[in-house]
């Protein structure tokens, strides 16, 4: 499986509210740093990943190829190995669309 990382000195996206991510993110990215996402809700958090680079991540996290052996709906993520439920991956990427983040 592929490692995916988030380098943040690539994507800026400044509408995100979250004061933490901002500050970890400038913090991360001033030191030059790359560090993994954990679930679909740190995705769609993150300050500074555009919609577009929060769509690709989130897809490939829901392809079979993250999929668990006999547990069909939860997925493995290859940059951290936590197990995260489909279904969460999956409103994460209708919220992006415009729909609502339960």
């Amino acid at each position: 499986m592929d490692q995916v990382t988030v380098d943040l000195r690539t994507t800026q996206d400044g509408s995100a509210s979250s004061r933490a991510w901002v500050a970890r993110g400038r913090e991360e990215a001033s030191e030059g740093k790359a560090f993994p996402l954990q679930d679909p809700l740190h995705v769609m958090a993150h300050p500074l990943l555009d919609t577009g680079a929060k769509r690709a991540l989130l897809a490939s996290w829901a392809s079979d190829a993250c999929a668990v052996e006999n547990l069909p709906n939860w997925r493995k993520l290859p940059e951290t190995g936590a197990l995260v439920p489909l279904d969460d991956i999956l409103d994460a990427l209708r919220a992006l669309d415009g729909g609502a983040l339960h």
